[in-house]
């Protein structure tokens, strides 16, 4: 009972004190409370950006990758840039239905184009909209959502038909009370009857995801030029055949471009996982510059809170002194200091 007592009687003194001292209890945590505030903040703001770029940047998904003329993750060497452009050749139907009947561990391999157009519906226009031409399989490895209507099909790819997939955006700026399926747009002037739309993606880095239109790759290929812009897209097996489906089909690219052993590859390969290991390389140095700043903030705090405490023990030792008089033991004091 005398050590419950005598500890109670030091959190009641301490109490009494942070009380009569508020200004000097208030900058003693100060330093802290801010440092560690800064720390939860900034692993909680890179946290969150990794899991943003994981799930919203990227549409690949786990298992999903990508093959394109040239990739350039994390370069800045805009000479190596244009070099690789001169290199690497322009991806092509012949090539992507090569790739599409020698691969084995993947479940999907679909083609994608891209262009800019002017879209229009009576007076209303929209320029440099995204124009994707693909094949039917983009839906399922895209993992694009249909909101209503359908996505572009075997039949429509088969018959070269103009028929187009809309964002939920072009919907709004065209048919924003009306069920746009069935209608029609202008696009490069062209008549496109509308076949379906998109649920909305939102924005990447208030971008956003939903000012497209996607046509059949055959129509694509009648409209733009069919040698320019093209880009394969692959779903592996599962997620653990993924780099061993990425190797599968660099070799096969490789044999059919007739590269040698030790040549460079000329076309360029990413996954999801290429995209968040690039975030992590470029929040890695935010992260450690940030936790140095707060690593300051935290001595800093630790400098003052030690000052104050030499400074209470300095004003009581008077105190101190009538305390040991009446009684009080060693370890009663310097509870007293511990619990305030």
């Amino acid at each position: 009972m005398t050590g419950n007592a005598s500890f109670y009687e030091a959190v009641t003194v301490a109490a009494g004190s942070l009380r009569a001292s508020k200004l000097r209890s208030f900058l003693t945590l100060l330093g802290i409370i801010l440092a560690t505030a800064t720390l939860i903040a900034v692993m909680s703001i890179i946290h969150g950006m990794d899991v943003y770029i994981a799930t919203q940047v990227s549409d690949m998904g786990a298992d999903g990758f990508r093959i394109r003329r040239v990739v350039m993750m994390g370069e800045r060497d805009m000479k190596k840039y244009l070099q690789l452009q001169k290199r690497n050749p322009e991806m092509n139907r012949e090539e992507y239905e090569f790739l599409k009947a020698n691969a084995k561990l993947v479940r999907e391999i679909g083609m994608e184009g891209f262009w800019g157009a002017t879209v229009k519906r009576g007076a209303q226009t929209l320029e440099d909209v995204q124009v994707s031409g693909v094949t039917p399989n983009m839906a399922v490895i895209n993992n694009i959502q249909v909101a209503s209507g359908r996505y572009i099909s075997d039949s429509d790819v088969a018959r070269n038909r103009y028929a187009v997939f809309i964002g939920s955006e072009i919907k709004e700026k065209f048919f924003p009370s009306v069920d746009a399926a069935g209608k029609t747009l202008d696009v490069r002037g062209v008549p496109f009857e509308v076949v379906g739309v998109a649920k909305p993606l939102g924005s990447v880095f208030g971008q956003s995801r939903d000012e497209f239109i996607t046509i059949p790759i055959t129509t694509y290929f009648k409209m733009f030029n069919s040698r320019r812009g093209l880009g394969y897209n692959a779903l592996a097996l599962d997620r653990a055949h993924l780099e061993q489906a990425q190797d599968e089909i660099r070799s096969l690219l490789r044999a059919y471009r007739r590269l040698r052993p030790g040549q460079d590859d000329n076309f360029g390969m990413f996954s999801s996982d290429s995209l968040v290991n690039l975030w992590d390389r470029i929040t890695g140095a935010i992260a450690a510059t940030a936790v140095a700043v707060v690593s300051v903030f935290m001595v800093v705090g630790g400098v003052v809170i030690m000052n104050i405490m030499l400074a209470v023990v300095t004003e009581r030792t008077h105190e101190i002194g009538i305390r040991k008089a009446v009684g009080a033991r060693q370890a009663d004091i310097m509870n007293q200091f511990l619990v305030e």
